[in-house]
């Protein structure tokens, strides 16, 4: 039996960061504990699912946010399931927590971006979590 926990100890979110490590490929550790920093003030926050072994199985950063066309909504920034753990129904399983939370929270939607490269990902988040596409994000690099 899974279990899914919000992260909040800094030895979890230490833990987290090899799990995360496989999605941002480019975040240094000292990255990613300073910018969890960052984004926790702003609401950011951690989930894992753990399996029966106790093993971290897939992780998500999540925050509410507020926008004049999602209205109040659960952004989901990072999802990520650990390779060996893919295709055994966990990152579904975290989805679906995260609707329930959302739902208690009073949100209208989840919403998420995903890279254009992701297609595997694209066909998990349209057929088997019934999101939409909605849009297309843009952005320009400035540094």
């Amino acid at each position: 039996m899974s279990t899914i926990k919000q992260l909040v100890e800094t030895d979890e979110i230490v833990d987290a960061y090899d799990v995360m490590k496989e999605l941002r490929t480019d975040l240094s550790q000292e990255e990613y504990l300073s910018g969890y920093q960052m984004m926790k003030e702003e609401g950011y926050m951690l989930f894992a699912l753990y399996d029966s072994s106790e093993d971290l199985c897939a992780l998500a950063g999540v925050a509410i946010r507020y926008n004049f066309y999602n209205k109040k909504h659960l952004f989901v920034l990072d999802l990520v399931t650990t390779p060996q753990k893919r295709s055994h129904g966990y990152g579904e399983e975290l989805m679906g927590f995260l609707e329930t939370y959302a739902t208690d929270k009073d949100c209208d939607h989840i919403a998420l971006e995903s890279g254009i490269h992701r297609s595997r990902a694209h066909d998990f988040y349209e057929n088997t979590i019934g999101l939409d596409k909605f849009c297309i994000s843009f952005r320009k690099s400035l540094k």
